[in-house]
């Protein structure tokens, strides 16, 4: 109960729940799907790209996918959560 006040309170959880629901697991798997996607289309145009700025700019949005992957894959490891 002082987790839902505490949430309701500051907007976010302080650690993940130990169970997630069916939806919230669809959720996770199509925010994945969409950053697994997101990187590979920055890189396959920032390979196209002939300005190396804009090259730049767009390998920075993969990498920023490929973090948020990265992350989203973390916290869904139950080793994560021991402390």
């Amino acid at each position: 109960m002082q987790q839902q006040i505490n949430m309701h309170q500051h907007g976010m959880m302080a650690q993940p729940p130990e169970m997630i629901s069916t939806k919230d697991a669809l959720y996770l798997t199509d925010a994945l799907s969409w950053n697994l996607l997101a990187m590979k289309k920055a890189h396959f145009f920032a390979s196209q790209c002939q300005d190396q700025e804009i090259k730049q700019a767009i390998e920075r949005v993969g990498q920023m996918h490929q973090r948020h992957y990265q992350q989203l894959l973390h916290q869904l490891q139950p080793s994560a959560h021991i402390q």
